[in-house]
């Protein structure tokens, strides 16, 4: 984990809660640094491709996951299980749908069952839900959070987005060069 110190964490915070705030109302300091360290976390791609199946192989496409996160059908052998998969299904989905939306209607859908952005939307706030659900002994203090995750998940998305953009024009070097001249 990036430490909460690191310039990338801090660019994270500062970005997300300053779209979060002033572009779709988010103020919660709980969803805004949730959502920045998961940023920083995704910089790291063994974290994005964290969930594995019981062969071992990493799951990158949304359809496998939520079978993998079935206690009752799937193969997930505890709800703790399903309760992580889910957790990651939600940060998944939020990430590739807030920073790179393009790629969601790509190869990478084709092979199960999401097939489109609107699904893949609907994976993550209904898995954020069932998250939120899990309310006793440890997770009792941050089941508020993922009940928030899921309710506003299409505006985290879009906040995202803005974010996404702002990352772009930074990096863009007609930017750079004119934050250069004017200082």
């Amino acid at each position: 984990m990036i430490p909460e110190s690191h310039p990338l964490q801090q660019l994270f915070l500062e970005l997300v809660g300053r779209h979060y705030a002033e572009e779709i109302g988010i103020r919660d300091p709980q969803v805004v640094n949730y959502v920045a360290q998961l940023l920083a976390e995704f910089c790291d791609v063994d974290q994005l491709m964290k969930i594995r199946n019981a062969a071992g192989k990493p799951l990158n496409d949304v359809g496998e996951m939520l079978i993998e996160s079935d206690p009752v059908y799937g193969p997930a052998p505890s709800f703790d299980r399903e309760r992580q998969v889910r957790k990651h299904i939600g940060d998944y989905t939020l990430f590739y749908a807030g920073m790179f939306p393009e790629s969601i209607n790509h190869y990478r859908l084709r092979r199960q069952r999401v097939e489109s952005f609107v699904e893949w939307v609907k994976a993550g706030k209904e898995s954020y839900y069932i998250v939120s659900k899990f309310e006793d002994f440890e997770y009792a203090k941050v089941a508020p959070l993922f009940a928030q995750l899921s309710a506003t998940f299409e505006q985290c998305v879009y906040g995202l987005n803005l974010v996404k953009n702002e990352l772009e024009v930074m990096q863009h070097p007609i930017v750079r060069n004119q934050k250069e001249i004017l200082m």
